[in-house]
């Protein structure tokens, strides 16, 4: 147990240090700041800065988080770089023709090549690569691939609200990290941890809403968090994780997670914790 929290420790420390540190040299720069700015729910500018923040940062610690052996190392630096990059191309240059997983697939089937189609087979390419690196056997690569990749766009069906993709992730990683500490897993008490770490540094900002995860750092924090479970868990445990994953993403396509959160006392007063009030109307 010792072990795996100071490994927790470590990569929790490296992850918010390195995001930290991102996130204001890529602020500091006001050509790169303008490529990024948006509007938020509220109509208001903030910046998509800090998924690139969080991106590199998760990446720069778990290049040197100790616990990881080469190939998780590998695997990690992969699934978050690898769908934090995808997120971003389609941060930037996405449009709005096609929404949801079901738009993008059905635009695909039309020969209509959407930035969103891109960045699903992207994710799930990246996906695949990152579990061959830490599966045993092509059945547990394919599930551990869906399930890190699901996990990924499920993140960023989060990110519609301040604050609201990191609450979800550490909500969702925080249980897996105890657990790794628990059972003395460094691995995966490592693995959890630098992308928790680095999300929780972040989150200042996106509370504020001065900026947000977007794309880039809503893909990444879920195929990072994906990653650890998937190191973590035995097979039924991982297919109940790809099932529930692929259970909120179908329900996604016909129902509004704000909508459902908006209407519950306990998920919407933790979904308000840290934000300002709702606007009246």
């Amino acid at each position: 147990m010792a072990r795996g929290l100071l490994y927790a420790l470590a990569g929790a420390a490296l992850g918010a240090a390195a995001a930290r540190a991102a996130y204001t040299a890529f602020t500091r720069d006001k050509d790169t700041g303008s490529r990024w700015a948006r509007k938020n729910h509220r109509g208001e500018p903030i910046t998509l800065l800090e998924g690139p923040a969080f991106v590199a940062g998760s990446g720069v610690a778990a290049a040197l988080a100790p616990g990881l052996p080469p190939r998780v190392r590998l695997a990690a630096l992969l699934a978050g770089a690898g769908s934090g990059a995808l997120g971003a191309y389609d941060d930037l240059y996405g449009t709005t023709s096609s929404k949801g997983f079901k738009g993008h697939l059905t635009a695909l089937a039309r020969g209509e090549v959407t930035s969103g189609a891109v960045k699903i087979l992207g994710i799930g390419a990246t996906g695949l690569g990152a579990a061959a690196l830490v599966s045993r056997g092509p059945v547990d690569t394919v599930v551990n691939g869906a399930a890190i990749a699901g996990a990924a766009n499920l993140a960023n069906l989060f990110d519609l609200r301040p604050g609201r993709a990191i609450k979800v992730g550490l909500l969702t990683g925080g249980p897996l990290l105890v657990a790794a500490v628990v059972r003395d897993s460094p691995m995966t008490a490592a693995l959890a941890a630098v992308p928790l770490g680095a999300a929780a540094a972040l989150l200042p900002e996106d509370l504020g809403e001065q900026a947000m995860l977007g794309d880039a750092g809503a893909n990444a924090l879920g195929a990072l968090l994906g990653l650890a479970a998937v190191t973590q868990l035995g097979r039924p445990g991982r297919l109940v994780l790809l099932g529930t994953v692929a259970a909120l993403t179908a329900a996604s396509e016909k129902i509004s997670f704000t909508k459902v959160i908006a209407g519950n006392r306990v998920l919407n007063r933790l979904d308000m914790l840290g934000r300002r009030p709702v606007d009246p109307v």
